[in-house]
């Protein structure tokens, strides 16, 4: 009942199946109200072909697909193609927020190292702090002394932000190399749209202008 009464506010309620699939549409990140009424009434009138296709992988997915239990980056085996790779460098970590990151690295192909996925980030706003994240299973990794660089690679918003000055502050008896991962304004973008802390990173990374 209060799933529905959330959509109390909207002008159009649809009586039980088809409510039911837009309210549970509604529940994914990203998804107003409109867009999961767009959705619910294309697959409404998709092939049933499709929408069996959709439904297998999504029950596959559930299944089959896990956390890495070294990294925490999504896999079908117990340790992700990465961790089982004999050629990445023992002794660099890059630390991400979600595996999507590692897949947005991975595409630069300038990364030899490992991963870890901490699963999110500090958000106090969200009731998200350390102990929600995977950092004490980082501690773990970092305990055995092999690891010489951890490279800080989380969002740079407020969120990401906080969590890698908290992991810095963490590591920092460790006498890692911990660096932090480059970032300023974007190529083609406008300076009145940059936030602040883009904009202060941008500050923070100027150099030198050769002529």
């Amino acid at each position: 009942m209060a799933r529905r009464a959330c959509w109390a506010g909207s002008k159009t309620l649809y009586e039980g199946a088809v409510q039911d699939l837009i309210d549970e549409l509604g529940r994914l990140p990203g998804v107003g109200p409109k867009s999961a009424q767009r959705i619910a009434f294309h697959l409404l009138a998709a092939d049933p072909v499709d929408v069996r296709r959709l439904v297998t992988a999504l029950t596959e997915v559930k299944e089959r697909v896990k956390f890495c239990r070294i990294c925490g980056n999504v896999t079908e085996q117990d340790e992700c193609r990465i961790c089982r790779d004999p050629r990445r460098d023992l002794a660099v970590i890059c630390v991400v927020e979600e595996s999507k990151d590692v897949v947005a690295i991975e595409k630069t192909r300038e990364f030899r190292g490992r991963y870890h996925v901490l699963g999110g980030a500090i958000s106090p706003i969200e009731g998200i702090g350390p102990d929600d994240l995977r950092v004490r299973e980082l501690m773990t990794r970092l305990a055995d002394g092999v690891v010489t660089e951890l490279i800080l690679a989380t969002d740079p918003n407020l969120e990401g932000e906080a969590t890698a000055a908290y992991l810095a502050r963490l590591v920092k008896p460790m006498g890692l190399n911990v660096t932090r991962l480059a970032s300023g304004l974007p190529v083609g973008g406008d300076l009145e749209y940059a936030d602040e802390v883009t904009l202060g990173r941008a500050f923070e990374g100027r150099r030198s202008v050769d002529l």
